[in-house]
C-alpha cells in the first residue's frame, strides 16, 4: 500500500483489481472516503485488513466508483453497503442485470452480489478533485479519473505498455481513441486496475499507444 497525494493505492490480491482509496475529507463533500474498484469479493478479510491499517472501517466508505462493470472489479461492492455506487452511465445496465454476460462473472466461475446503481457517470463529471474521462474500449463503460496529475484507468491501460483485452465486450476502435486521448495528458502517476501502479505515467501510456499501433 502506498498512498500518492490524496489516494491510497491497494494492490489487488489474486484475480482482484487494484482498488484506489481516495481521502476527499478536506472538501465538505458528502462523500469523504471513495474507493474506486472493490476487486472480486473473495478477499474480503485482505481489503478490510488493508483499510484497517489506513484507519478506515468498512462503513466510512461513503461512495464506490467501479471503472467498469466486470467481475473482479465490481464484485467487492457489496463489502461496503453503506457505500452509493457509482459507474459509467454505458456500464451501468450490465451491472444492474444479474444475467448479463458484460460482466464477466463465469469466467471467474462465481456471481456478483451487488447490483445497484445509484450513480451514473458520465464524461465531465466530478470526483473529488477528479474528473470522470469515458474511456471505452475494454468494456463500453469504461472511464478514467483524471486530476492533472493522476490518472486512475481501470483496465484501458496497464504499465509498461499494456492494454486491456477488448474480446469481453470491448472494441478495438474505442480503444485507439482512448488511448489517442490519454496520450495527450501530462500523467505523472498511472493507477492501473491490474499490476503496479507507477511514476512517468505518460511514457507508459506512449508504450501502450505504440502497442496498439498509434505513434
Amino acid at each position: 500500500m502506498e498512498k500518492i497525494n490524496n489516494v491510497y493505492c491497494i494492490e489487488g490480491l489474486m484475480a482482484d483489481s487494484n482498488s484506489y482509496l481516495i481521502d476527499n475529507t478536506d472538501s465538505g463533500s458528502e462523500y469523504n472516503y471513495i474507493l474506486v474498484d472493490t476487486g472480486t469479493g473473495e478477499t474480503k478479510g485482505y481489503l478490510y485488513s488493508i483499510l484497517k491499517e489506513i484507519g478506515i472501517d468498512p462503513e466510512d466508505i461513503d461512495l464506490i466508483v467501479n471503472t467498469h462493470c466486470h467481475f473482479d472489479h465490481v464484485g467487492g461492492n457489496d463489502f461496503f453497503p453503506s457505500g452509493k455506487v457509482a459507474i459509467h452511465k454505458e456500464d451501468a445496465n450490465s451491472l444492474r442485470d444479474p444475467s448479463s454476460k458484460l460482466t464477466v462473472s463465469s469466467l471467474f466461475g462465481s456471481q456478483i452480489r451487488r447490483h445497484d446503481v445509484d450513480i451514473e457517470l458520465e464524461e465531465g463529471d466530478k470526483i473529488a478533485n477528479f474528473e470522470v474521462l469515458h474511456t471505452p474500449g475494454h468494456s463500453e463503460g469504461g472511464l478514467s479519473l483524471w486530476d492533472g496529475e493522476i490518472l486512475i484507468c481501470g483496465d484501458t491501460i496497464f504499465a509498461n505498455g499494456g492494454i486491456g483485452r477488448m474480446d469481453i465486450g470491448g472494441n478495438p476502435r474505442d480503444m485507439k481513441e482512448s488511448l489517442m486521448r490519454l496520450k495527450e495528458l501530462d500523467v505523472e502517476y498511472l493507477l492501473p486496475g491490474h499490476g503496479p501502479w507507477v511514476n512517468n505515467g505518460k511514457e507508459h501510456i506512449k508504450m501502450s499507444c505504440m502497442n496498439m499501433g498509434i505513434m
